[in-house]
């Protein structure tokens, strides 16, 4: 099926959802906040290729990556017949519910992967680990700003679930010292934190960017903030009873 059989196949199903994201793609599409602009910092001289998990296909972090090859994943059906009516043929979009059996075969997409991007809301932390082993040569991940901190992670869940976790939905993925421990172990470096607080971004050691410190370079989430009235430590207090592991 073509681009615009598949775009027509998507607007019987839903037609204002579906013009309302295409205007939004052509006119308006954007990663949440300036993830484009760090990336476009971090990019230079590496393959020109992508591969993110968690996605929406007006609103990804590699979205500004206009020259790369990319595969993006996502567990919701709706958001992948979206993306392949509305995205470039450069870029392929595919309907998994990822685990740890089966993320190390869509790792290997690409021979050589320049950016890996991993934004889950649940095994964020596991997911990551499994994919360092491919190499590539910048990591995004989401870390959790309602964990402060806390040098923690959620447990492994193959059916996690966000909001089944906790009412909150503040329960999921891991903290930006968990992440950067992770990373740290695996050769990388944290060099870039997003400005509303959401994404963290490294590159193997060694590169000529400073390394930061988490303790610093932490920012609370301004959208989590914004919207609940409340701040990471109020988000900690409500769910620092559920299970964590703390990262060694």
């Amino acid at each position: 099926m073509n681009v615009q059989s598949r775009a027509h196949a998507f607007l019987r199903a839903s037609p204002l959802r579906y013009y309302f994201h295409l205007a939004k793609a052509r006119f308006g599409a954007s990663p949440q906040s300036d993830e484009s602009l760090i990336l476009s910092r971090l990019v230079g001289g590496c393959p020109r290729t992508f591969l993110e998990f968690g996605f929406h296909p007006t609103e990804y972090n590699c979205i500004g990556l206009k020259d790369f090859d990319g595969l993006l994943v996502d567990g919701d059906p709706q958001t992948v017949r979206l993306a392949r009516a509305i995205l470039p043929k450069r870029i392929e979009a595919r309907q998994s519910f990822i685990d740890l059996d089966n993320i190390k075969i869509l790792g290997t997409h690409f021979p050589k992967l320049g950016v890996l991007s991993v934004d889950v809301d649940g095994n964020d932390y596991w997911f990551l680990k499994e994919l360092l082993p491919v190499r590539p040569a910048v990591l995004v991940a989401e870390y959790n700003a309602s964990f402060g901190l806390n040098q923690v992670t959620v447990p492994y869940d193959p059916a996690f679930d966000r909001k089944e976790k906790h009412e909150s939905g503040w329960y999921h993925g891991a903290s930006i010292t968990a992440l950067t421990q992770l990373c740290k172990g695996h050769g990388y470096k944290l060099v870039a934190v997003s400005a509303a607080g959401g994404n963290v971004f490294f590159l193997p050691h060694g590169s000529e960017m400073a390394e930061l410190d988490p303790d610093q370079a932490y920012r609370e989430s301004a959208l989590r903030n914004r919207w609940s009235g409340t701040t990471a430590k109020d988000q900690w207090e409500r769910i620092k009873h559920m299970p964590f592991i703390e990262v060694p």
